[in-house]
């Protein structure tokens, strides 16, 4: 079994940062590809950042230049460092993850989620 656990949310003013942290737990082999997600209500949930196993990162252009994903290979945790917040920014984030398991089965897991409100 494994989890994804997440936890930085909370409320901001707008110019202001938050750190969400991600850390996945169970019984994994190995993690690929980490990412954080952002869905705002009645739309679909859009990629925000993601990183490879290697280091290569990718985001989307609405928070280039203002927010920083990162990883520790040794804790299973992903970060997202969100600097320069905006109000759209206000939405649930989710972490993800490409794991492969002792069962040798290869699947995308997704934590629970977490509230980001920035408030103007």
């Amino acid at each position: 079994q494994v989890q994804l656990v997440e936890s930085g949310g909370g409320l901001v003013q707008a110019g202001g940062s938050l750190r969400l942290s991600c850390a996945a737990s169970g019984s994994i082999i190995s993690i690929s590809r980490m990412s954080w997600y952002r869905q705002a209500p009645g739309m679909q949930r859009e990629l925000v950042a993601a990183i490879t196993n290697g280091g290569s990162t990718n985001y989307a252009d609405s928070v280039k230049g203002r927010f920083t994903i990162s990883r520790d290979n040794a804790k299973n945790t992903v970060y997202l460092q969100m600097n320069s917040l905006k109000p759209e920014d206000t939405v649930v984030y989710y972490c993800s993850a490409v794991i492969i398991t002792s069962s040798g089965r290869v699947s995308q897991y997704w934590g629970q989620g977490t509230q980001v409100t920035v408030s103007s």
